[in-house]
């Protein structure tokens, strides 16, 4: 039997009809799970909190994608997967707190636990924060202010079954 990691994939709308359409979703360039790092920096964190933190640094990687391509709709989408423990790297020298890992191979649609997308009510404050999460990560108040504010929507569950309503 093979362990499984949970890890949570920053991605778009169009990605998930990639997924739909081909039924996987191509290896990602960023994930995040929890990691050694991250339970270290997080010494008194439950296993709810942790992956509560690895979640939502995935939705910030959204708004970074978001930001990388203006032309999908502004709704930041997370998609838990499980993978195998071997089929994910991290860093070797990984700094203290972090949730990133990579994905070696394309993730099956069997791999995918539930997707998590913004509400039509939160395309507001996800476009103004995808504009300027950059700079809130480069420390700018202000600009941490706006991506707050597409933080304060929590993100809709749907299983795995449901993504033809979603594309």
């Amino acid at each position: 039997m093979t362990d499984h990691v949970r890890v949570y994939l920053p991605a778009t709308l169009a990605a998930l009809a990639i997924l739909k359409e081909r039924g996987e979703l191509e290896s990602p360039s960023e994930a995040h799970a929890v990691t050694p790092a991250l339970r270290e920096w997080y010494a008194e964190g439950d296993d709810e909190e942790l992956e509560y933190v690895a979640f939502t640094r995935a939705a910030q990687g959204a708004l970074r994608l978001l930001r990388q391509d203006p032309t999908v709709p502004r709704r930041r989408v997370v998609v838990s997967v499980d993978v195998p423990s071997h089929g994910i790297r991290r860093r070797a020298e990984q700094e203290l707190g972090s949730s990133l890992v990579w994905v070696l191979d394309a993730v099956p649609f069997s791999a995918v636990a539930a997707v998590h997308v913004d509400g039509r009510t939160a395309e507001l404050d996800v476009a103004a924060a995808a504009d300027v999460v950059e700079e809130a990560i480069a420390g700018d108040p202000d600009a941490q202010f706006t991506v707050d504010g597409a933080e304060d929507h929590e993100l809709e569950w749907y299983d795995p079954t449901e993504l033809g309503q979603l594309v």
